[in-house]
This record gives C-alpha cells, sequence and structure tokens, in this order.
C-alpha cells in the first residue's frame, strides 16, 4: 500500500495544468513520492493507492473516484517511456551502423597505411590507433544497449503497475505528522 495524505484533493494534481480535473496531471511532488513507493514494492504484489484526505475537507464536490484520472496519469507516463525507449533504440540503431562504418573505415584505412609505411613502431601505431578509434566509435551504441535502456523500462514498468493500481480515498478525522506523503499547499 502506498499511503498519501493530503489536505485537498487538489494537492494531488497540478495546478498549471488547464484541463477538468479527471484529465489534470499528477503533482510531480506527488508522482514522485508515489513511484519512489512502487518501487520499493516487489512486483509480484499488486498495488493499493490509499488517499487520505481530513474528513472536513470532503464534500459534494470531491470524486469518490480517484482510479481514473490516476489511471489516465500513469497509463500516459508508462506511454510516454514507451517512447522514449523506442527513440532510445532508434538513437542506438543508428549509432551502431555510424560507429560500425567508422570502424571498417579505420581497420581498411590502418592495414593500408601499414602496407605503404615501411615496417616499425610508426606503422604499428598509426593501426593500432586507428583501431582503437573504431572501437572507441562504437562506445555509444554499445552503452544504449547494454545499459542505458534498462532504467527507462523499469520506470516504464512500474507505471504500468500503478495503472493498475486500486485508489482508495478516505476521509480521516485528522492528520498525523508521520513520513508519509504530505501535500504541500
Amino acid at each position: 500500500m502506498i499511503d498519501i495524505r493530503v489536505d485537498t484533493i487538489s494537492q494531488l494534481f497540478g495546478t498549471m495544468d488547464p484541463f477538468p480535473f479527471r484529465e489534470r496531471d499528477l503533482a510531480k511532488d506527488a508522482d514522485e513520492y508515489i513511484l519512489s513507493r512502487a518501487r520499493a514494492i516487489p512486483a509480484r504484489h499488486a498495488l493499493e493507492i490509499l488517499v487520505h484526505i481530513p474528513q472536513a475537507a470532503l464534500d459534494e464536490k470531491t470524486p469518490i473516484n480517484l482510479t481514473e484520472p490516476f489511471v489516465k496519469y500513469f497509463r500516459f507516463r508508462a506511454e510516454a517511456l514507451s517512447r522514449q525507449l523506442s527513440e532510445l533504440f532508434a538513437a542506438g540503431r543508428l549509432s551502431l551502423f555510424i560507429g560500425l562504418v567508422v570502424l571498417l573505415f579505420c581497420l581498411l584505412s590502418g592495414q593500408a597505411l601499414s602496407a605503404l609505411l615501411p615496417p616499425g613502431y610508426f606503422g604499428d601505431f598509426i593501426e593500432e590507433g586507428l583501431i582503437i578509434v573504431g572501437w572507441v566509435a562504437n562506445w555509444r551504441p554499445l552503452e544504449i544497449f547494454l545499459y542505458d535502456w534498462w532504467p527507462v523500462a523499469q520506470q516504464r514498468s512500474v507505471y504500468r503497475r500503478l495503472a493498475q493500481a486500486k485508489v482508495v480515498l478516505l476521509g480521516t478525522p485528522y492528520l498525523d505528522a508521520s513520513d508519509d506523503f504530505i501535500a504541500k499547499a
């Protein structure tokens, strides 16, 4: 369970968003808090978000079902991360193509220069230097395909889990000062 304690429901949503309540983004602090708590919960456990609000703040305008705006927001974030992942892989493929072309050029150039130069340290130096340059040109694509995509995929996975979370609004007689998220007014 992820507990959120707020004074009003509007504290959960971005104030700069011009859309009606159901279309608003979550406030940055709320998003970061929920995301950090969800990461700490093992993937095999279903997520539930409990929103605690003072009973006095509940009125007929307060939506009872917060699930819909939360689901829409988390789905949107997961889709945005999917697009980011696709763009990262596209950049990786382009970088890999360029890196392989540079590597091929460096290998061929190194061998050609080595054959033209008299045997010795200078020819070996040029050939080895060009080989190193060719492999360094492949550094970025290897970094993308080996390491850079993992954090994006993991965050997308957490947002997908959050999009399936049950969101419950609880009116409480008072809010205690705990370490749970308390939105700032």
